[in-house]
């Protein structure tokens, strides 16, 4: 019985790193791009904290994707300009989380938070693709609720199984 507890204990840690998407093919993917040097967060965490107060989300992005749609109250920071002076609002010690479209590009975004002092910095696994791939809501560039989704190209666009693409 103290072997199984032990094992349990040492193995949780492990267990909760572990993200499952909706898609095992696309989970694989996402794995091989990002380094998990920041923390992930599943979209269904994400959900369930989005009024917790002192949460930043940030939308590592360029300017076009974030335009068609965004999760509400996203932040656009971009991600070839983005500069950390873009969110000095944004306290030190907030909870912060970014998001791309499947995770690469918010987790350099985070590595650039972290460094500069942000202590409680996430990454969204799976970005806006598996946001919406969950069926939560996104809002466009008029807070007016949508499914359109910019699918950044159409070997990306493969992985969004719900939502409506957009590629312009």
């Amino acid at each position: 019985m103290a072997k199984l507890i032990l094992f349990v204990l040492i193995m949780l840690p492990v267990w909760a790193m572990t993200q499952q998407t909706l898609d095992p093919k696309f989970e694989k993917k996402i794995e091989g791009l990002i380094d998990h040097s920041i923390t992930t967060i599943s979209c269904d965490r994400l959900q369930q904290k989005l009024s917790t107060p002192n949460l930043y989300i940030l939308d590592a992005r360029e300017k076009k994707e974030y335009e068609v749609s965004h999760l509400k109250d996203a932040i656009w920071v971009g991600y070839n300009t983005f500069e950390v002076e873009q969110i000095e609002e944004v306290p030190k010690d907030a909870i912060v989380v970014v998001y791309c479209s499947i995770g690469y590009r918010s987790e350099k975004i985070g590595e650039q938070l972290k460094e500069r002092g942000y202590s409680r910095v996430y990454n969204l696994y799976g970005g806006i693709f598996e946001w919406i791939n969950h069926g939560y809501p996104l809002v466009d560039h008029q807070k007016k609720e949508t499914l359109k989704v910019h699918a950044y190209s159409q070997e990306w666009g493969h992985w969004l199984q719900k939502g409506e693409k957009v590629y312009k």
